[in-house]
């Protein structure tokens, strides 16, 4: 920690002192058994305006060798415009490697993991920011009192992706490629996890029932209604688990339980099974090629820094297409209160029709 914080300052003075946070950024947690499936779960009522809602995701314990659950939660925006593009776990020179998430103008490559809720697998149905105010689609978002909060319209959202597989590539994993859209936002200006989002991460990682060795992929605490809040008035529990849990005690072939070298110690990994000093290479490995992710979390957690993913109203993927993020309502969309003027041209983030036709659905995501 003190050497990063030498190089930090040293690039400081050498007026790099960004260019050094995403060389931070750019090491990525990894390990050798996959994360388990995303369990089945309903979305708390959002606590008030200007949250968004960031899914759950299975983040690593090094020192318990094992998963444990990170709550999906509500969180506020870091400013208005920000939008979450949720990290996800993509197959990597034989291990699974963590790919942060972010905050930006527009929703990047979450390696096409359907976390629900709006988080379809491509970009975000569940809403779009327009002169200042957040726009909820209620079709996939749990708005209870619209009289507090009447910025919602109702868009029926197709699903292409009915499974609750959690991570991109490998044996079994989602097979989705970037996108152009989503390569061009993985370059744009991005902001670290929240200080609330970090401590939401440190705090599951100390619950021991939240581990998938104790919960079977069926956590108590599955999604929350504002981050870091685990009272039990706060909590919705998971209705079932999305698939088998391999025991903690696996040890894959590939020897992912050995620790790699890396040429920089990555902040907040601690006891990390093996470390990657460019994410982009995994990215490349993992079909995200180009999806490099900024500005990463730097929390003290010893744990995986792994940030927010999580699902909403029942883990049922209510939609992939279109993945609407800013600015002008989806077309047929049926709004409680107007928005401001639209903007001019279509957000870049909204993906094209699926040509082929939908897969038979998953139990789990009605």
């Amino acid at each position: 920690m003190r050497i990063n914080t030498l190089i930090v300052a040293l690039f400081a003075l050498l007026g790099l002192g960004t260019a050094a946070e995403k060389a931070n950024a750019q090491l990525v947690l990894s390990v050798g058994l996959a994360p388990p499936a995303l369990p089945v779960y309903v979305q708390p009522e959002i606590p008030g305006p200007g949250y968004i809602w960031t899914p759950g995701y299975w983040a690593w314990n090094a020192d318990a060798s094992d998963y444990y659950w990170v709550p999906g939660a509500w969180v506020v925006a870091p400013r208005p415009g920000l939008l979450w593009t949720p990290g996800y776990w993509g197959w990597s020179g034989g291990a699974y490697v963590w790919n942060a998430g972010y905050w930006g103008p527009h929703v990047g490559f979450y390696g096409g993991v359907s976390y629900g809720f709006g988080y379809t697998g491509v970009g975000f149905a569940g809403g779009y920011w327009s002169g200042g105010s957040f726009y909820y689609n209620r079709s996939v978002a749990n708005i209870g009192n619209t009289t507090v909060i009447n910025n919602v319209y109702n868009q029926q959202v197709v699903n292409n992706n009915t499974t609750n597989v959690s991570y991109n590539g490998g044996n079994g994993g989602v097979r989705t490629q970037p996108t152009p859209q989503e390569l061009q936002a993985a370059n744009e200006q991005h902001i670290a996890p929240t200080q609330e989002q970090q401590s939401h991460q440190q705090l599951a990682s100390q619950n021991k029932d939240l581990r998938a060795s104790v919960n079977g992929g069926k956590p108590a605490i599955a999604a929350v209604g504002k981050a870091g809040d685990f009272s039990p008035h706060n909590v919705v529990a998971a209705k079932a688990a999305g698939g088998a849990v391999k025991p903690a005690s696996f040890t894959p072939s590939n020897g992912g339980a050995n620790a790699h070298s890396a040429s920089k110690t990555q902040t907040g990994t601690g006891n990390a099974v093996k470390t990657h000093a460019d994410p982009a290479l995994a990215a490349k490995s993992s079909g995200a090629s180009g999806a490099t992710h900024h500005d990463a979390t730097a929390g003290t957690n010893k744990n995986a820094v792994a940030n927010l993913n999580a699902g909403v109203n029942q883990h049922q993927n209510p939609g992939s297409n279109p993945a609407h993020t800013n600015g002008t309502p989806p077309k047929g969309a049926t709004n409680a209160k107007k928005p401001p003027a639209p903007h001019p041209q279509a957000h870049p983030n909204a993906p094209k029709p699926a040509a082929h036709a939908q897969p038979k659905k998953d139990p789990h995501h009605g």
